[in-house]
């Protein structure tokens, strides 16, 4: 692998989650059959990915000066993810997140962030981008990854995007900065114009960016790219505790094996394996594979 680092933009928060017999049907009280404070946010946990996986990877992200930011950089530290970059501001509360998972993985997600956190991005090291295998944002923060995209785009560095249905309607701002654009499936369909999947996947290579795809769960990867390559990746069978964080797992697995030069097929393989494995785990991180249990997960696959 590339000895280059790699650079996340964007969200951190702290997660609860719980995980119950099944959803009630009324309002009420419910005792948890387990329970975990996990690390979470989209850009936080596809770091953690990467960095398991053996990936060098920075995150750089705004939190709050309080108890819960405190333990969302340590959860961070404790993954292996660079935190030089996580600044800390006052009188803002760090994102955090109720997550109910029933016994089928299923979820309830209530999240909440503050909204005074400072838009501003001069603070960013910049010059660090030159440097960097890849870069990759999650669109919540646009004024910081307008401003890394920028860096990577002159300075030839590729771009992941994660285009989710909360931050879908920033597309149009950093699009032209994006060189692989992956989609979840609701934000796939609310964001692009009217057509099939392929239709619009094409559409989107065909207006420069390098390699679309979209996440439909567990019904598997659909994606187009440069030179007429098409693909659809299954998803992989395991036994599902959790499901959450299993985007932002493939996410960073694909940035990783961008990162390792490796071709879109591979890279979109490796990112599939990975958020499998993810939901076998509760919580957002505790099933995360390094990069010998990937190769074994995905020799027993073939």
């Amino acid at each position: 692998m590339s000895d280059k680092h790699i650079i996340a933009v964007g969200h951190a928060s702290l997660d609860y989650v719980y995980r119950i017999d099944a959803f009630p049907s009324s309002p009420t009280k419910m005792r948890a059959k387990s329970h975990v404070a996990s690390g979470g946010g989209m850009a936080a946990n596809a770091s953690a990915a990467l960095a398991r996986l053996g990936g060098n990877v920075s995150l750089w992200a705004r939190i709050g000066d309080d108890a819960a930011g405190g333990l969302i950089r340590h959860q961070l530290r404790a993954a292996g993810v660079g935190t030089s970059h996580v600044r800390a501001f006052d009188g803002v509360s760090s994102a955090t997140a109720a997550v109910i998972v029933d016994m089928r993985g299923e979820r309830l997600v209530i999240s909440e962030d503050d909204h005074e956190f400072p838009l501003i991005a001069d603070w960013l090291p910049l010059s660090d981008v030159a440097d960097a295998a890849v870069v990759m944002s999650d669109l919540t923060w646009l004024e910081g990854t307008l401003a890394v995209f920028a860096e990577a785009r002159a300075q030839g560095v590729p771009t992941v995007l994660d285009i989710d249905l909360d931050s879908g309607a920033l597309l149009k701002h950093v699009i032209g900065l994006t060189d692989y654009a992956i989609f979840s499936a609701p934000a796939f369909r609310s964001f692009l114009p009217d057509g099939s999947d392929e239709e619009r996947l094409n559409r989107l290579v065909q207006s420069g960016i390098r390699h679309a795809g979209v996440t439909l769960g567990s019904k598997g990867y659909l994606w187009s790219a440069h030179g007429n390559r098409t693909g659809f990746e299954p998803a992989f069978e395991v036994d599902v505790v959790d499901t959450t964080g299993a985007g932002d797992a493939f996410h960073g697995a694909f940035a990783w094996s961008v990162a390792q030069g490796l071709d879109d097929a591979n890279c979109v393989r490796n990112a599939s394996a990975v958020a499998a494995m993810s939901c076998t785990g509760l919580g957002a991180r505790a099933a995360l594979p390094d990069a010998e249990q990937l190769a074994s997960f995905l020799a027993k696959a073939r």
